[in-house]
């Protein structure tokens, strides 16, 4: 392995002197942070420890450690792959991490970065009783990373996890695998609930693709190098979701609950559905654009939702009477 910089492996020797130089160099490349990283050095820190192969939280004594040549190499490497191919660093070291999990990731998944991986560690409480959870759907599974945490949280629980995507799939499988999950959790090949086998659910959860066309373009190169199926979803970013809201009722059990995270597309969904009161949920660890229904609000508001898929409603984004 070549480096463009042969003074510096001769010049910085620990692991302290890397961190400091990566953060550096990131800042002033102008590296966009955002897949699970929000700073420079935190960045350059998580590529370090991934190359030394030590935890996050390691102690601030060893920061001290004097690297080998190799490591100094293969980090030095990381991060001029980092800089001159613009994509997420989890896709460079095949690795992420989720409610405290970790993952494989590569270019058919996007990063795991939800807020919904706190509420999965509480269990979704207060909303549901997690010794009465018996069934959990997760609906654009991608990684698996929220399935695998939920079949974490209720051992108990049968968890199925669905994606359109064959190769995200695959990646998905990899993690069950390394988890140990394989009775726990289904991976389904489906469009949503399409090819779903019959079974009602007393929790469904989803990250799903919530972007709109143009926040998509507009997004920084990182962005770019993650599946489009999994980011973009129309005009207004709520393709998807309208039709998870339209399909939820016949697969909610009476006291289930639909969490689904629609991140900037909050206010569109709330535009174009005035008369449902959803519960945006808050986040002791940062996040937002999570929102909350009971089964019986999905009920209650089922026709509104199987209207809302009309094709010349849903292209105008304009609000059903």
């Amino acid at each position: 392995m070549k480096t463009t910089h042969p003074s510096i492996l001769e010049t910085l020797t620990t692991v302290r002197d890397y961190i400091r130089w990566g953060a550096t160099r990131f800042a002033e490349a102008g590296v966009f942070f955002g897949h699970g990283t929000a700073t420079a050095l935190d960045e350059a820190a998580a590529l370090v420890m991934h190359v030394i192969r030590q935890p996050h939280d390691m102690p601030s004594g060893y920061f001290s450690a004097v690297l080998t040549f190799e490591e100094r190499e293969r980090i030095l490497h990381l991060i001029d792959r980092r800089i001159e191919e613009r994509v997420p660093l989890a896709y460079l070291t095949h690795e992420a991490w989720f409610a405290g999990l970790k993952f494989y990731v590569d270019e058919r998944v996007l990063v795991p970065r939800s807020p919904l991986a706190e509420l999965i560690e509480n269990q979704f409480q207060p909303w549901l009783e997690p010794d009465a959870v018996d069934g959990v759907l997760d609906l654009c599974t991608g990684s698996g990373c929220i399935a695998i945490a939920c079949a974490k949280a209720f051992p108990r629980a049968r968890v199925d996890a669905v994606d359109i995507s064959g190769g995200a799939l695959e990646v998905a499988r990899m993690n069950v695998r390394a988890h140990g999950l394989e009775e726990a959790v289904r991976l389904v090949h489906s469009d949503l609930f399409q090819q779903l086998e019959g079974g009602r659910y007393d929790l469904i959860v989803s990250n799903p693709p919530y972007v709109n066309l143009q926040e998509w373009r507009d997004l920084p190169s990182e962005y770019h190098a993650e599946p489009r199926l999994g980011l973009a979803s129309g005009e207004d970013g709520l393709d998807c979701v309208r039709r998870i809201l339209a399909g939820a009722a016949d697969r909610l059990e009476p006291d289930g609950v639909l969490v689904v995270e629609v991140g900037s597309s909050a206010e569109a969904l709330v535009a174009f559905y005035p008369e449902v009161d959803f519960l945006w949920l808050d986040f002791e660890h940062g996040g937002d654009g999570v929102f909350l229904l009971t089964a019986a609000q999905v009920e209650r508001h089922r026709d509104l939702f199987e209207r809302s898929l009309d094709p010349g409603t849903a292209a105008t984004g304009k609000t059903l009477q």
